[in-house]
């Protein structure tokens, strides 16, 4: 749905369109067609496919805090810095 560059109201009627789908057929989403895809909304291209995976999901988590690698990657950097200087954790105090 990003793909297409839907805005965020269409993005979340067409997805919630497809899970429903992938509900009711009892198939996970990347086991729709493309064709059942593009009932949903034509401008769905097969780089859907692409985007339905748990990597990708996990990669395109770029916010702060996210599970993207180079999220993660930082936040290692951060704590360890701050771990050098004497910080602790809040949770670990």
């Amino acid at each position: 749905v990003r793909v297409a560059g839907l805005p965020f109201r269409e993005a979340h009627h067409v997805s919630g369109r497809a899970v429903a789908l992938a509900e009711q057929t009892r198939r996970s989403l990347d086991r729709l067609t493309l064709d059942e895809y593009r009932e949903i909304n034509p401008a769905i291209t097969d780089e859907v496919f692409s985007v339905l995976t748990v990597a990708s999901s996990v990669k395109s988590r770029t916010s702060y805090g996210g599970t993207a690698p180079s999220e993660v990657k930082r936040q290692i950097r951060y704590w360890r810095k701050r771990l050098k200087r004497g910080a602790r954790p809040a949770n670990l105090r």
